[in-house]
């Protein structure tokens, strides 16, 4: 009887093990979890392993990003009473891409050309995915500590839909009429003024129908509670499209480089195509370095303070975007009358035709009348802009003599 005693105690031990065993194979250690997003002050994100930069070493200085670091002091910046700023522009392409306009239209300015597609090149990310998400976090994990006065994310087109149609939807006026002191002062800047598309309201985080428009839709409260795990999810995201920014030194340094790093591997990790967290990452910018879910700063506003194309306020500027409609309206009849006649075959007759020729003529004296008004309202506009205390009013800030733009 006794001697039993022995016996049941080990079996006992034995069972005690392996549940032990088992139990901890099932939960895995806290050191291991992926995102928290638990409440205390003291919350970390922890990555898997460190990620090989573009240099292909890894990066040893990679740390999680804390709780507290989450939200920058985001203050108005101050501009330089100097009035020079060094500035950089970070471009991403394709090894197809002509970028020949660069040094030719903006010469002496510095640039960061990252190839995308050419893990050879001098400047690469990690990984090509997130299409220009990838190589802007690139440059500000690369460079955080050497940061210019002003840096201007842009694409590698010079001509593009998205770029600033009052500008010729050119990237080098653009670029060269860009206020320094307004970056200055704003801290970020979208380069598109146009609201459509992406203004007052685009992404909504509880978007169900699939649109060839919005595919992000539908996976962006995910990547929201991935992305920024500590702060509520907004019920819509906006600004101007198309992923193009500055920032001012100060405004990046705003920011742990930690953080970047945190945002750049969750792009290399994310199962999400290249597309897709692309397009997240369109509409995710002016959170990231604003703290605000729209960023839709009027057009005229953005004109003005950004570019120095300044139309005398809401009302103007609304009647100039009425003149482009009209020119554009006329120049669509008088395609179609000429499409009209190329595409009759019939018999000329004298009446339709002496009709036709008088209202292509009345069209064409149109068009030339809002063409020329358009040119002086623009001109006006330019010389407005070039007056930095008239900017500031039409803009609403405060100005002093000596202030600049």
């Amino acid at each position: 009887m006794y001697a039993k005693k022995p016996m049941q105690l080990l079996f006992m031990v034995i069972i005690i093990i392996l549940v032990a065993f088992f139990y901890n194979l099932a939960v895995p250690a806290e050191s291991s979890m992926g995102p928290q997003t638990g409440g205390f002050e003291d919350t970390m994100i922890n990555f898997p392993g460190p990620v090989a930069s573009r240099h292909g070493h890894a990066e040893h200085d990679q740390q999680p990003m804390p709780q507290k670091a989450r939200v920058a002091a985001f203050v108005p910046g101050s501009p330089n009473p100097r009035g020079n700023y060094s500035r950089i522009m970070v471009i991403p392409r394709m090894q197809e891409d002509d970028i020949a306009w660069i040094s030719k239209e903006l010469p002496g300015l510095d640039v960061s050309i990252y190839v995308a597609d050419d893990p050879k090149a001098s400047l690469h990310p990690p990984k090509n995915k997130g299409h220009e998400v990838m190589i802007y976090l690139t440059y500000l994990i690369d460079n955080y500590d050497r940061l210019p006065d002003v840096v201007l994310f842009m694409h590698s087109h010079r001509w593009t839909h998205h770029n600033n149609g009052f500008l010729g939807y050119d990237a080098s006026q653009m670029i060269r009429a860009l206020s320094g002191p307004h970056v200055m002062r704003a801290g970020y800047v979208n380069m598109r003024c146009h609201w459509n598309p992406g203004c007052p309201e685009w992404l909504r985080p509880s978007g169900i129908e699939d649109s060839l428009g919005k595919q992000e839709e539908r996976v962006l409260a995910q990547c929201w509670r991935e992305l920024f795990p500590f702060d509520p999810l907004p019920s819509f995201l906006a600004q101007p499209c198309c992923a193009q920014f500055a920032l001012s030194k100060a405004r990046i340094l705003s920011l742990p480089r930690s953080q970047y790093i945190f945002y750049r591997d969750w792009i290399m990790r994310t199962p999400l195509s290249d597309y897709i967290s692309g397009r997240i990452w369109e509409y995710s910018w002016q959170y990231l370095f604003t703290h605000n879910a729209a960023h839709c700063p009027a057009e005229h506003v953005c004109y003005c303070d950004a570019f120095g194309v300044c139309f005398g306020g809401k009302v103007p500027y609304s009647q100039y975007v009425e003149l482009l409609g009209s020119k554009t309206k006329i120049g669509e009849e008088l395609n179609l009358l000429d499409g009209n006649r190329r595409a009759d075959q019939a018999p000329n007759n004298s009446t339709s035709d002496l009709t036709q020729i008088e209202t292509e003529t009345r069209l064409r004296v149109q068009l030339t009348q809002v063409e020329a008004e358009l040119k002086a309202r623009k001109q006006e506009a330019l010389q407005r802009g070039a007056d930095p205390q008239r900017r500031a009013e039409e803009c609403g800030r405060p100005w002093r003599e000596g202030d600049g733009f």
